[in-house]
């Protein structure tokens, strides 16, 4: 069995743009089959399809194969891409810049590297190596995981450029700002002490010399690892936005997280921060939130929170930050989150 799967395994490589040009017309035939079956399957089981389990299953088959397809094909391209962005890499082109435009440049880096969370604590360490100033760090750390590639390109596809956009300009700014007022802070006395004291290593860029082959089996690479470790949350996700969809009534969810009473924001924060998930185990709960009538601003704070200011994130970042550090992190990203939210229920 080996001996005949082992020239499909090397074909991706062998000729890998006719590879590309079949993936992508299969992904294609794949996502235009996705309503159709859905209602099949709904169909031959013994509900009624303007049922709440009805409607709630509908939504289950629909959008679980869908934010499945969806996020191997970003996660494959991105891995791509990121072949080119190394930890190395990054760490050399932020290594060295003053604060300010480096914290611009550190957000924008965020939206294009490979990074999230589970790595705040190698990726820090590295950061401080190379001598890059606190602030920009975690301008850096706060978008990485909050404005990936994979939260915008589900952002984009569900719920159109609009949204997407908006979320993109809202988490840069979140990410800078953050960043650069604990920079002005001058907090690296809060740094844990072993941190503190390490040496500073200098961080080479290095040569790239990858071919399209190469890059390809960075893409599978990273569909593996990073598809293969968030599909459980993926499905959690849906299946928590398929309930609301089907049995939350909407006059509900809109007086819960509506745009009139002004706790509703720092609510949804309080509630996101405990979740642990990542920008594709949330989507769906927002898309089912949005459906049901809650508000935009209060949606995108209850995201953001998730994925910036996850309870787990924090206790990783224990390791190399003293606690008054978190708490200083913490009270600037998530004033900044409740500025999001109160600013775009007040003006959409």
């Amino acid at each position: 069995m080996d001996a005949v799967l082992a020239p499909l395994r090397r074909w991706p490589s062998r000729q890998p743009l006719l590879f590309l040009l079949l993936a992508v017309a299969a992904w294609f035939g794949l996502y235009l089959t996705l309503t159709p079956a859905a209602e099949a399957l709904v169909a031959v089981l013994p509900v009624e399809r303007d049922s709440h389990l009805g409607g709630a299953l509908q939504f289950f088959f629909y959008d679980t194969p869908k934010v499945l397809l969806l996020l191997t094909g970003i996660v494959f391209i991105m891995g791509m891409v990121n072949s080119w962005f190394t930890p190395e890499r990054t760490r050399a082109l932020l290594a060295g810049r003053t604060e300010g435009m480096a914290n611009v440049m550190a957000a924008s880096l965020g939206i294009v590297t490979p990074f999230c969370s589970c790595s705040a604590v190698p990726l820090f360490i590295g950061f401080v190596q190379a001598g890059v100033p606190l602030g920009v760090t975690f301008s850096f750390l706060i978008s990485a995981p909050m404005v990936n590639e994979v939260a915008l390109t589900l952002l984009f596809a569900l719920f159109g450029w609009e949204v997407g956009l908006l979320y993109l300009g809202l988490g840069l700014t979140v990410a800078i700002v953050a960043g650069w007022v604990i920079g002005r802070l001058k907090m690296e006395v809060y740094l844990e002490d072993w941190v503190r004291d390490m040496p500073h290593t200098a961080a080479a860029v290095g040569e790239d010399r990858l071919s399209l082959g190469e890059r390809l089996d960075a893409g599978f690479a990273a569909v593996r690892e990073i598809v293969g470790k968030v599909w459980p949350y993926i499905i959690g996700g849906i299946a928590i936005g398929a309930a609301i969809h089907g049995y939350v009534p909407g006059d509900f969810m809109a007086s819960f997280m509506g745009r009139d009473a002004w706790w509703t924001v720092p609510l949804a924060v309080v509630i996101g921060v405990p979740m642990y998930t990542n920008a594709a185990g949330v989507i769906p709960i927002v898309q089912a939130l949005l459906a049901k009538g809650a508000a935009l601003g209060t949606v995108l704070a209850f995201m953001m929170s998730v994925i910036a200011l996850s309870l787990p994130e924090m206790v990783i970042l224990r390791k190399v930050l003293k606690p008054r550090l978190i708490a200083t992190f913490i009270a600037v990203v998530a004033s900044g989150i409740l500025l999001v939210g109160y600013v775009f229920n007040a003006v959409l």
